[in-house]
């Protein structure tokens, strides 16, 4: 629910617009006039190598970096000139937060809360984001993943619109990560929007609703992970391993690589599936390690950003996108 502090005309619809925004490091260009909107209510992930761009972004959306040109609004404030204001209505969680270590949990909080106008109970808080067990443990006494659900009930305190998240379950393990991602995904649904940066692309893949890809300051591709880069439409690989001098059928064959397997690219792909199986029962044949897959959100990724970084420097890339 959008706050009345909210400027007036401000798009009910986006929690963020940028247009043409350029920023320079010297003769270096972090961000080259990049242009996207991301709609209130969703989970965007934002993804890039190291120095495409991102951080940089994400600085300025926050009010924390200035930049040379371009427009930039946030819940409808300029954070270059109104981050003031801005800061009433955003949360931010870093990948690692200064937290005094000897506070318990409830007085942690506590603390911060006084800071907000209208701060959020924290007992919600705490159960929000799994906490109620530990609610009277030391800081220094809870895990990783727990210390991370501590930064986000910090981030919420002040009841933000809008959630920076960097690089929110570096150093997890895979359980704490699943715990991480379902908090991120319950802010959804409280009506919060979500940015995200990640190099966990099955983190993008199951939390955002949008990913911008980000490649040598530039936006090289965005949209639902799903559909990232045509991958939705992208031809499917067949794979499997045949027993030793046997022909697999006309075009659904080739010369296997090193670990016995081949692989083959398939236009059809419930026609050519159904020919190989229907081939394979048939002839009391065994496709060993059978698999069919589409390009991976991870695959897409990197075609984008390695053709990218390549035209960058002024080549021409022998990549194509899926």
């Amino acid at each position: 629910m959008v706050k009345d502090s909210v400027p007036a005309g401000t798009d009910p619809l986006l929690a963020v617009r940028v247009r043409d925004l350029e920023k320079s490091y010297g003769s270096f260009r972090a961000v080259d006039g990049i242009d996207f909107d991301i709609r209130r209510g969703e989970i965007c992930a934002l993804l890039g190598p190291n120095g495409a761009g991102k951080t940089t972004t994400v600085e300025i959306m926050e009010g924390y970096r200035k930049r040379d040109g371009g427009v930039v609004e946030v819940l409808g404030f300029d954070p270059a000139h109104q981050r003031t204001l801005l800061k009433r209505h955003i949360g931010i969680v870093l990948q690692s937060t200064g937290v005094e270590p000897y506070l318990k949990v409830h007085e942690t909080l506590r603390m911060y809360a006084v800071l907000y106008p209208h701060p959020r109970p924290v007992d919600e808080l705490i159960d929000l984001v799994g906490l109620t067990a530990k609610r009277n443990a030391r800081v220094i006494e809870l895990s990783g993943g727990q210390q991370r659900r501590l930064d986000m009930a910090i981030a919420l305190v002040g009841d933000p619109e809008l959630l920076f998240l960097d690089e929110p379950t570096t150093g997890f393990d895979p359980a704490a990560r699943h715990e991480a991602w379902e908090i991120v995904r319950h802010l959804a649904t409280l009506g919060k929007t979500v940015v995200l940066t990640t190099h966990f692309m099955d983190e993008a893949q199951y939390l955002a609703d949008q990913v911008i890809v980000m490649a040598s300051g530039k936006v090289v591709e965005e949209g639902p992970p799903s559909t990232l880069g045509s991958r939705d439409r992208a031809k499917v690989c067949v794979r499997y391993r045949l027993p030793a001098g046997t022909v697999p059928p006309e075009g659904l064959g080739g010369q296997p690589g090193p670990d016995g397997f081949i692989e083959v690219t398939v236009d059809d792909a419930v026609a050519d599936v159904f020919r190989l199986t229907k081939w394979a029962i048939e002839e009391q044949v065994d496709l060993d390690g059978f698999e069919v897959k589409r390009p991976t959100l991870e695959d897409v990724y990197l075609s984008l950003t390695s053709s990218a970084s390549t035209e960058a420097a002024g080549l021409t890339s022998p990549m194509e996108s899926p």
